[in-house]
């Protein structure tokens, strides 16, 4: 496919408390995010806006994004995207939870948790397991999704 304004992909790097984070979009929206270093073309005004929500929700001045998001994925993982995006700040839903919202198997659910394009900002770290955390597809595994659970004062759940 060649290159559009509507399909070209920017990046904008930043660090935070879970390791380097790359937030990607195309223009339009944020179109993923991911554990790495590496930007991509000049930042666009919403990058930049991108990172500094995201910035502010690690330093504890902000508790929601407010950003136009495009997950890339099927009908089904787009609507497990907007049920955890629906998730507050600090709480926590299960695995079975949004299944039965969505009228799915639980097992799917985890897998679309899994392939979550825009962690942190589509906070999958929400999302456990009925007897535990669950997993987390996110560079460090587990520890970074406790990590973000206890930046939320959630770990209480942990227990």
């Amino acid at each position: 496919m060649p290159e559009t304004p509507q399909n070209r992909q920017t990046s904008i790097s930043i660090d935070s408390p879970v390791g380097p984070l790359t937030i990607w979009g195309d223009g339009q929206a944020i179109t993923r995010l991911d554990w790495t270093r590496r930007p991509a073309g000049p930042p666009d005004a919403l990058l930049a806006e991108a990172a500094r929500q995201v910035q502010g929700y690690f330093d504890g001045s902000r508790r929601d994004f407010d950003l136009p998001l495009a997950p890339e994925g099927s009908e089904f993982q787009i609507a497990v995207c907007k049920a955890m995006s629906e998730i507050p700040f600090g709480q926590t839903r299960t695995y079975g939870d949004i299944a039965r919202e969505l009228g799915a198997p639980a097992q799917a659910v985890g897998q679309a948790c899994g392939g979550n394009p825009i962690p942190v900002i589509i906070p999958c770290h929400r999302v456990l397991a009925a007897s535990g955390l669950g997993g987390f597809s996110g560079a460090g595994g587990i520890e970074a999704k406790v990590a973000l659970l206890k930046h939320e004062g959630a770990a209480s759940l942990l227990i």
